[in-house]
């Protein structure tokens, strides 16, 4: 029986989150998209604490142009106010998400607004 897209999404979510966690040294960078607006968090899973978000609809994001330029831009202003707060390292968790188009596009910005993972 074949999988619908979504369920195929939750199985490889479940296998990513079985490896990656977060902790206040090195948090996880969780990315949500739907079909508008994308949305990037470092998350602590240890103490279960958001240290930081950004979403495409924060009011430093230019939402003009093209959705994976505004991913980008959400990946740049994600790694400024993590090392802001003293986050340097994380590990990507994508959600189940391929690594392609905005996902990839967000990847790229935070790795040129200075994270590493």
């Amino acid at each position: 029986m074949a999988l619908t897209k979504l369920e195929r999404r939750l199985r490889i979510k479940k296998r990513i989150r079985k490896n990656v966690s977060g902790t206040a040294t090195r948090p996880r960078l969780s990315v949500f998209r739907s079909n508008k607006e994308i949305t990037a968090q470092m998350i602590d899973d240890v103490n279960a604490v958001t240290l930081v978000a950004v979403s495409s609809r924060s009011k430093e994001i230019d939402s003009k142009g093209a959705k994976s330029d505004i991913a980008k831009q959400v990946g740049k202003l994600v790694a400024e106010k993590a090392l802001k707060a003293g986050i340097e390292t994380c590990s990507f968790d994508r959600n189940g998400l391929l690594y392609h188009g905005r996902i990839k596009a967000l990847a790229e910005g935070a790795r040129e607004g200075g994270l590493k993972f």
